[in-house]
């Protein structure tokens, strides 16, 4: 019969030198584990994002050299780029943008208070909800595009069709998103809150509005892009200034390099503003924690 013996303190078995004291042994040296998401190398974030335009550009740009496509039918980006600076040399892109603007943010402005206004009144009382939720629902289902030649006999011709087109516009996606921010609140919150001693003011200031800011957010984004949509119909009727007035006129002379440089700006604006929305978003909401991806 064999008999095992187990190694004594501080043999090379046990990794322990022999003679130290067990309260003064060196720890083990522990290694960091890195994700296997962070040791890949990886490309800079603001390259990925610009290699699909860049792409699309090329293509685009061989597609015209090539004469695939016509210039009549589409402009080459050289021959836009060259109008793009004819029109910001003549001042005539600038003033069309601030008038553009301009619209957009007085109906911006319109529709936020009124939007958020009636969510407000229908998201925290009941017979606020009975009352204005029911209307807004139906209004909401009738195309504003549609209300445009009324606009015009009540308002005329002048900027404030335009503007009650945007205003409308933006309503509805703000009211959505902050009624059901303000309906998706935890409960348990509330009656938290409650059990704290908070009043009816102090639950709606300190529990509510910041549950449903998420939404509103979300909601402000939405609106933009309804709102340079709007203003895209507006600016096509009656309209003397502005980006939309000047694709008239191009449409008009079959210019199409006018017109794709209109919609660039139109797009780079859009694009601006989310950018505002965003950097908004990650100020007011640094409370709440969220996944932004691998």
């Amino acid at each position: 019969m064999t008999i095992s013996h187990a190694p004594p303190p501080g043999s090379a078995a046990t990794g322990t030198p022999s003679g130290v004291p067990a309260g003064e042994r060196t720890p083990p040296e522990l290694e960091a584990v890195v994700p296997v998401s962070t040791r890949r190398a990886r490309v800079p974030r603001w390259l990925r994002r610009t290699s699909g335009p860049v792409l699309l550009l090329a293509l685009w740009q061989v597609l015209s050299a090539t004469g695939v496509l016509a210039s009549d039918v589409l402009a080459s980006p050289g021959r836009i780029a060259d109008v793009a600076g004819d029109m910001i040399a003549d001042g005539s892109l600038q003033s069309a943008m601030a008038v553009s603007v301009q619209r957009v943010a007085v109906g911006l402005l319109f529709g936020t208070l009124i939007g958020t206004g009636l969510a407000l009144v229908s998201g925290l009382f009941r017979v606020g909800e009975d009352l204005v939720d029911a209307p807004v629902q139906m209004l909401r289902t009738v195309p504003f595009i549609g209300l445009i030649p009324l606009f015009i006999i009540w308002f005329g011709i002048g900027e404030t069709p335009k503007v009650a087109i945007i205003t409308l516009g933006v309503t509805f996606p703000l009211y959505l998103n902050v009624y059901a921010g303000i309906r998706g609140v935890d409960a348990q919150l509330i009656e938290a809150g409650e059990s704290l001693g908070l009043s009816r003011w102090g639950l709606v200031r300190h529990v509510v509005l910041p549950g449903a800011l998420p939404g509103a957010m979300t909601g402000l984004r939405y609106a933009l892009g309804v709102a340079w949509l709007a203003l895209v119909f507006a600016e096509q009727v009656n309209a003397d200034s502005g980006i939309g007035f000047l694709m008239v006129q191009a449409r008009d002379f079959l210019r199409t390099d006018v017109i794709v440089v209109c919609l660039i700006v139109y797009a780079f604006l859009g694009l601006l503003a989310d950018l505002v929305v965003r950097t908004l978003e990650r100020l007011l909401l640094q409370w709440r924690p969220t996944f932004t991806g691998r």
